[in-house]
């Protein structure tokens, strides 16, 4: 049985709580946790830059060879032009601007492997996380926010790692190499061009630095305006009918200036970038081209390495305005990676899957010694909960809004750990089990239902596959939904999606009749019956009653008329049980249950 978890409100919508709680990492720390994330990779990758360096060093030696060419025609001017030659160089270029062409075209070949499988591999390893996370962190993080991180994030390293990568490693190679072949044609023009460009990077540094934490605030604010999305598109018919939409579009307003400015403020220090390499790559093109006419009138360089230099010169400059858009892409994706390992390196729930006692015969037997527990180490809840459950009772929780009923449900499923005391279940205390272990002898009906996009069949028997036609008809006969399952189109196999709508009510009967289907040892029931009418609430009681026959059952309740067949009514007040009994020696007693009984059929 999966982890169930009630979603806690967005604790106010400043800058994520969350995130503001963790200390951010610089570019450089991000991204040296995304090169050792992608070391298995590294032979992948190394043979993409091999193949990317040496198809930029295809493109360095034509400019040599015209070169040559120009000389050869040069030269013919004077007398008879060698065209042998010219067409064996002719030969030479294209075969080799051939083999830079198949290098490139493996370099992205590759590069999109290892870019998917990284992107692959982080979102498996994200889906890995969730389940390791303690339930606590759930309910100080928006769901949104996890979502951004498992999509905007990993999409963002994914398109760095496909364009960027193999971008900047072209863009470096042939920089460096066009930096080699400057100075072997001749070395006053390179020296030129190199100083020229000294400046451009200089400041490009200075951006990248001032920019960086811009592109985290982009990131962290995107993971914002997605919680607060999917939360008040979830929730938009309660907003118009409490007439909230004013307020929430001023929060809406709000995360949206916030994401403005960070968006504009990096965009705009990243965008000077391009610009800034261009005029430093024009710059250096004219100083070149005065200096070079300068040697071309002493005769201290031939027309033809003028014309190469001319080539060379180009290929120089345009990788300056390659690495800066590629500084760019990789500060965001710093930003992103900063966001995803953060996630993966959160505080996980202890592993104890090796935990040795298992449940044989399950009698259903529960205690609750001396139990103790909090939120918050400062604000405690629950201060000494005792209780002993003899097995196949049916034991009911009641209490005000906030007693710690639906906690004392989440100690007994091990979603937290408790601070004081012990529960055993059949005399086994649940430290000594694993969650795993603990979640297997439970079903479970929550207030909150939850369905997924399939078909009824496929929610019907989640996480259990064994179950007949019969069955599983059966149940659903029970509970009063086979009559409506066979009114749709496809019966069973009916897709639930957004497009059908079921009401409240019939998502909870689907719930109830799952729960019925796990046939676990053990049962509970949060508030089962809170989204039905009375006549299907009387039916579903008959089935519940069957169901939990023989069985031990938990049932939280504040319609107290579902419980009255109870073995045991536990009456909770902060924290504590204050009354103990069934329901007729509890209303005898004229205490605190019998004037909650009372209260519910009082007409004002």
């Amino acid at each position: 049985m999966s982890d169930i978890s009630r979603k806690g409100p967005m604790h106010g919508r400043g800058p994520m709580h969350m995130a503001a709680a963790e200390k951010p990492d610089n570019f450089k720390s991000s991204m040296s946790k995304l090169i050792v994330y992608c070391k298995p990779f590294a032979w992948a990758v190394l043979i993409a830059v091999a193949c990317d360096m040496l198809g930029v060093i295809t493109r360095l030696i034509g400019p040599n060879k015209i070169s040559e060419i120009t000389n050869l025609i040069s030269a013919g001017l004077q007398g008879e032009i060698d065209l042998p030659a010219i067409f064996s160089i002719c030969w030479f270029l294209v075969v080799l601007y051939v083999i830079g062409a198949l290098l490139s075209f493996i370099t992205g070949i590759i590069m999109t492997q290892v870019t998917q499988k990284v992107n692959r591999g982080l979102r498996q390893d994200i889906s890995l996380k969730i389940n390791k996370l303690p339930v606590a962190y759930f309910q100080k993080t928006t769901t949104g926010d996890v979502l951004s991180r498992v999509t905007n994030d990993v999409d963002t390293i994914g398109m760095t790692m496909q364009n960027s990568v193999s971008t900047l490693v072209s863009a470096l190679t042939m920089f460096l190499g066009s930096v080699v072949m400057m100075y072997y044609t001749n070395w006053i023009m390179a020296t030129t061009a190199v100083l020229s460009s000294l400046l451009g990077f200089a400041l490009m540094l200075v951006i990248m630095k001032t920019s960086q934490h811009f592109f985290s605030d982009r990131q962290k604010w995107l993971g914002e305006m997605n919680g607060y999305v999917e939360e008040v598109y979830t929730g938009h018919n309660i907003v118009r009918l409490f007439n909230g939409q004013k307020r929430e579009k001023q929060t809406f307003d709000r995360l949206n200036r916030e994401m403005y400015q960070s968006n504009w403020k990096s965009q705009f220090l990243s965008g000077l970038m391009q610009p800034l390499m261009n005029f430093i790559g024009n710059f250096g093109y004219v100083a070149v081209c005065v200096v070079g006419s300068v040697l071309a009138i002493r005769g201290s360089i031939p027309f033809g390495d003028i014309v190469a230099f001319m080539i060379y010169i180009r290929l120089f400059t345009t990788p300056l305005s390659q690495m800066a858009q590629a500084a760019t892409n990789l500060q965001s994706t710093a930003a992103a990676a900063e966001r995803v390992f953060q996630f993966l390196e959160a505080k996980e729930m202890e592993d104890d899957s090796n935990l040795p006692q298992r449940l044989q015969a399950v009698r259903g037997e529960v205690e609750f010694e001396h139990v103790r527990f909090g939120y918050d180490e400062d604000k405690i809840i629950i201060h000494d909960f005792c209780e002993h459950v003899l097995p196949g009772q049916k034991v009911a929780i009641v209490g005000p809004t906030g007693a710690g009923k639906t906690t004392m449900v989440n100690l007994l499923m091990k979603f937290y750990e408790l601070d004081g005391g012990s529960i055993k279940i059949d005399g086994v205390p649940i430290r000594e089990m694993s969650r795993s272990e603990v979640h297997s002898l439970f079903g479970m009906v929550l207030q909150d239902t939850w369905l997924f996009e399939g078909s009824i069949r496929e929610n019907l028997l989640y996480g259990k596959q064994d179950i007949s036609e019969q069955e599983l008809e059966e149940v659903c006969r029970a509970v009063g939904m086979d009559h409506f399952i066979r009114t749709l189109p496809n019966g069973y196999d009916t897709v639930i999606d957004d497009r059908m709508n079921l009401s409240a009510g019939q998502k909870q009967l689907l719930t109830i009749a799952r729960a019925m289907i796990e046939n676990a040892p053990m049962l509970i029931l949060d508030e089962a019956t809170s989204s039905v009418d009375t006549r299907t609430e009387l039916l579903i009681q008959q089935a519940m009653d069957a169901l939990t026959q023989g069985r031990t059952s938990f049932v939280i309740a504040h319609r107290l008329s579902t419980i009255k067949n109870a073995d045991k009514i536990l009456v909770m007040r902060d924290g504590d049980i204050i009354e103990s009994g069934n329901h007729e020696q509890l209303l005898a007693q004229g205490g605190f249950y019998a004037q909650l009984y009372n209260s519910q059929f009082e007409v004002a």
